[in-house]
């Protein structure tokens, strides 16, 4: 058992920071503050939002219909309209999960009909302002549009931007493979998670230019699960009209999993109800807390059909996730090529320098922030066989300095995010259209671990709460330079959505990659641009790939 969950964690962290990051987006639900509604007319009918600070903000709007009863696995239906004004002053459910998964300010209980979008806007006055649809990370699992690290009412205020958060199907609800015994009108149940983002950005386009916002200049951008979804996204055809750009933040899913194992899994699945496979239609007849019990019960077996170590969002057998289905999805999102139709939307992609401490953390892994040497090579040999040696001497050479625990963690975290991230900037380069940015986010928070002396440096999810401009505590730490790098990163992101190339005011130039300097940008406080960073490392990891 863990002794430190990710639960406690966020409710730790983010205790801090509510004053700061909840003022701007507080609605008229919580008492002693103060509001003025604004109404929007959208295509289905009138919503009331909440003025705040400068922000108003709808919660809660409903972008597509029912996704529950003879609804479930098919894709979202049409909102249905309605008369007079509906409130969007709440939350929307999230979908269904452990509800300690998800972080929002009085949110709802998770259910399956979840497809609901929450909007941040300097003003609802037809101006037309760049959009950054966010999509939450948490795997393809857990998660909702409104954590409170994520809250889009600064970056809205400070940047003049509209951002956009939307909730959507997770787990086996949102990726349950059935094309193989469900039939045409179920053709595409493996996708339906990422499906309902495309569904979003459709009613994004119809709508947000009642919020200030320009359905021409749309931007996607993602973190962890996130980022696994917004690589998808720029690989779907459904979604390819409603979006100009995209970043791509600690989730590059290079590949995802292959209808093979997908099919599998759902054999699995029904051999758990004990149900036959022409039988199938029982599924829907089930309590979704029930199918999400059984979720966490199914034998896992790793894909056999990955490439390499980049594939992260391939999970094989008994895991759900987005699948190369032939119909939503044609193709791997970055394997073997960028998407042809996507050529013209510029990227950015990257992750953070620590990530591996978020996982140690939360998985209960105090033991590597005190590795001795010994510790290293037993790891690495049990992790990588026979090619533990070449790493432990590689990973030496480059960073002299860095302790065993320290080496240990740069070997996760570049595997986890960083190979995965250079690769999608190399196939993005290779195809000769819109500009790749690559990233690093560096930016070393001086939070202690839970339990330990060791702090989080860069880890995995610090970047959310910088991207969004929410470091007035918790995970971001108490050092003066956070804002500063929060400035950077959020300059760097906004003007990205507005122009399609990353600036930040006395920060150096960022060059877009490419595979002759590799030029990354390290965000911090002050950024830095550096030349192919990785290149030993990278070479290493290259030699050892499977093919």
């Amino acid at each position: 058992m863990n002794d430190f969950s990710r639960r406690q964690f966020i409710q730790q962290t983010t205790g801090a920071m509510l004053p700061f990051i909840l003022l701007p987006g507080i609605t008229a639900a919580w008492p002693g503050f103060t509001s003025d509604y604004q109404v929007a007319d959208t295509k289905y009918g009138k919503l009331r939002g909440c003025r705040q600070n400068g922000v108003t903000i709808f919660k809660g709007i409903p972008y597509a219909g029912n996704a529950s009863g003879k609804n479930r696995f098919k894709k979202a239906t049409p909102v249905k309209p309605w008369t007079g004004v509906r409130d969007a002053l709440q939350l929307g459910n999230p979908s269904v999960q452990d509800p300690s998964q998800t972080y929002g300010l009085n949110e709802p209980e998770p259910d399956e009909n979840c497809l609901f979008l929450n909007i941040w806007t300097p003003a609802n006055d037809n101006k037309k302002r760049s959009v950054m649809v966010y999509n939450h990370g948490g795997g393809f699992q857990t998660g909702s549009g409104g954590s409170v690290t994520a809250d889009g009412s600064n970056l809205a205020r400070m940047y003049d931007v509209v951002v956009v958060e939307t909730n959507h199907r997770l787990g086996l609800l949102g990726f349950l493979y059935l094309d193989e015994v469900a039939g045409e009108a179920y053709r595409g149940s493996g996708n339906r998670g990422v499906q309902d983002i495309a569904v979003a950005l459709k009613w994004v386009n119809e709508n947000i230019e009642q919020f200030g916002g320009d359905p021409q200049n749309v931007m996607i951008f993602g973190e962890s699960g996130g980022g696994m979804k917004t690589s998808c996204l720029y690989a779907m055809p459904e979604a390819a009209p409603y979006f100009n750009k995209a970043s791509i933040e600690s989730g590059p899913a290079v590949e995802i999993i292959e209808a093979e194992d997908a099919a599998q899994t759902t054999i699995e699945l029904l051999n758990y109800f004990n149900i036959a496979p022409k039988n199938w239609k029982k599924l829907l007849e089930i309590p979704a807390g029930k199918l999400l019990e059984a979720s966490y019960q199914l034998p896992r077996k790793p894909s056999e059909h990955s490439g390499g170590f980049y594939g992260i969002g391939n999970s094989g057998v008994g895991s759900f996730g987005a699948v190369k289905d032939g119909v939503v999805l044609p193709n791997h999102p970055f394997d073997p090529t960028a998407p042809d139709f996507s050529k013209d939307k510029p990227l950015l992609t990257g992750w953070n320098e620590d990530e591996y401490i978020f996982f140690a953390m939360v998985g209960g892994d105090k033991d590597v922030f005190t590795l001795s040497e010994e510790g290293l090579k037993n790891r690495l040999e049990k992790d990588f066989g026979n090619d533990a040696e070449l790493i432990r001497k590689t990973y030496h050479e480059a960073y002299p300095e860095k302790t065993p625990g320290e080496i240990y963690i740069a070997i996760r975290s570049i595997m986890m995010m960083g190979l995965g991230s250079v690769t999608i900037a190399e196939r993005k380069a290779e195809q000769g259209g819109a500009p790749a940015y690559l990233y690093n986010f560096g930016y070393k928070s001086n939070m202690k671990i839970p339990g330990t002396e060791y702090e989080a440096g860069s880890m995995h999810a610090l970047d959310i709460p910088f991207k969004f401009y929410n470091v007035e505590g918790g995970m971001a730490g108490t050092k003066e330079d956070r804002f500063e790098a929060s400035r950077n990163f959020t300059s760097l992101w906004t003007s990205f959505a507005r122009h399609g190339k990353p600036v930040a005011e006395n920060q150096p130039e960022w060059p877009a990659f490419n595979l002759q300097d590799r030029a990354l940008m390290r965000i911090d406080a002050p950024c830095s641009v550096i030349t192919d960073r990785y290149k030993t490392i990278r070479e290493m990891w290259k030699s050892i790939q499977k093919p």
